[in-house]
């Protein structure tokens, strides 16, 4: 069984993540060749890098057993240079976060060219209540959900490596509240605003996007786990609709209290977890005070958190997706 997959964007946030974690398993029980479409040489040039990768994408010919597309190459998926079943990956489908300049053409795409093409793929995964329920109503068949998975073991880390850590940042003498990836569509700034006046320390991760005076680490994934592990609270104020939230998830198994926007497919998760949502950004502050200032709810809210979100295996990840391609396949 030969499978295609097809990639765009090597970028680790949530979505890649995920595929990146989907492609190991697939490559050992089929023959996965995976297949760079990403911009080579307008990288650093916005408007010119998602012309490129199309332009590789209506160039892509061959016969595969099954093709694994994202948004972008869902638009060449009736073209009869690739030949095969088709399987989409749906992780959200709102652009509203990426940059303002490029949502018209991003918005004529998805209408004009993603959501009719789609009609014609063999299977499509998504990974939330929300988003399959949503493709559902828009007339879509064969819509599959495969939760998010994690590695449990990467979650045990020790009182003492959260004490290094938070020496280490100069972080000890007051409460960390982590306000997510460094990106506007995050949240981050909006959140800031909301919660500068607070005695604490407030603090971003990733590449910084947005400045705003929060201290920023951009860590490896494992400090990146020490960071929420130190944290009293953790906010993922995401203002685009998430497919999941892997942030969300992560602070729950580490058993950190969560505060979210609940958009799209994160609420299904916060809810599970009993953790809180906020909708309002002018909200976020007494919530976050309430917190602190409740050191057994914020107990509570680990415990719950851990026992919903450990649930979800790497086993049951694996199991699901060889499971699906084999019905696709079959």
């Amino acid at each position: 069984m030969t499978i295609g997959w097809i990639e765009i964007n090597k970028k680790k946030y949530g979505g890649v993540v995920y595929d990146d974690k989907a492609k190991d398993i697939l490559s050992k029980e089929f023959d996965l060749d995976l297949i760079n479409s990403e911009s080579k040489y307008f990288k650093k040039v916005r408007y010119l890098k998602i012309p490129e990768s199309l332009f590789y994408l209506f160039k892509l010919k061959g016969k595969k057993d099954l093709w694994i597309r994202d948004f972008f190459s869902t638009i060449t998926l009736s073209l009869k240079k690739t030949k095969g079943k088709n399987l989409v990956m749906v992780h959200h489908l709102d652009l509203s976060g990426l940059p303002l300049i490029s949502r018209p053409f991003l918005n004529l795409l998805k209408r004009f060219f993603f959501y009719p093409k789609l009609q014609k793929a063999d299977a499509i995964v998504t990974v939330s209540e929300y988003w399959k329920n949503y493709l559902i109503k828009r007339g879509y068949k064969n819509v599959y959900k495969i939760y998010n998975s994690f590695n449990l073991s990467n979650f045990n880390i020790l009182d003492k490596e959260v004490l290094d850590f938070k020496q280490r940042y100069n972080l000890q003498d007051k409460p960390i509240i982590y306000l997510g990836n460094c990106q506007k569509a995050k949240g981050v700034v909006e959140s800031y605003k909301a919660l500068k006046d607070l005695n604490v320390h407030l603090v971003t991760s990733g590449t910084r996007q947005v400045k705003i005076p929060a201290l920023n680490l951009n860590l490896g994934y494992k400090d990146y786990l020490k960071l929420l592990k130190a944290s009293s609270v953790v906010i993922t104020m995401s203002k685009f609709k998430e497919g999941w939230c892997r942030t969300t998830h992560e602070a729950m198994l580490l058993k950190t209290p969560a505060i979210g926007s609940g958009t799209g497919g994160m609420r299904e998760l916060l809810e599970g977890g009993k953790q809180i949502v906020c909708e309002d950004f002018r909200k976020l502050k007494e919530k976050v005070e309430y917190l602190l200032e409740n050191p057994g709810v914020r107990e509570k809210m680990g415990e719950n958190g851990y026992i919903f979100a450990k649930k979800f295996t790497l086993e049951e990840f694996e199991e699901k997706w060889i499971d699906l391609i084999e019905k696709v396949l079959k």
